[in-house]
């Protein structure tokens, strides 16, 4: 089984890039030969808003994300940077808890491939 790691960096509004990523991460997430990680750090922390509306023409990330883990993806959001961004529990969707460097640096070690967005 091939272990990927996404990271994405990107706002949840304005750029592709994020709802890219978690698009292919779901693709990626029903095959069964793919293990599938994503790690929300820096703007990409807004992409666990939970009830966020979107503008139109944008993907509900919340709702992506949520399917995503409920097929077996796991989701870290770095805790420094929703703190950075005043993003409490409360604001995110369970499925993207509190994580930190040493895990994403402990997933990137445990990656066959890591991409970024």
């Amino acid at each position: 089984m091939k272990k990927i790691l996404l990271i994405i960096n990107g706002p949840a509004c304005g750029t592709d890039e994020p709802s890219n990523a978690v698009r292919l991460a779901v693709a990626l997430g029903k095959r069964d030969d793919a293990e599938v990680k994503i790690f929300l750090m820096g703007d990409g922390a807004t992409c666990a808003v939970a009830g966020r509306k979107t503008p139109g023409g944008y993907y509900t990330l919340d709702r992506m994300l949520r399917s995503f883990a409920h097929h077996g993806g796991r989701i870290g959001c770095c805790g420094t940077c929703r703190d950075a961004r005043g993003l409490t529990e409360d604001h995110l969707i369970e499925e993207a808890p509190r994580s930190s460097m040493d895990e994403l640096a402990t997933w990137t070690l445990d990656a066959d491939q890591g991409l970024t967005f």
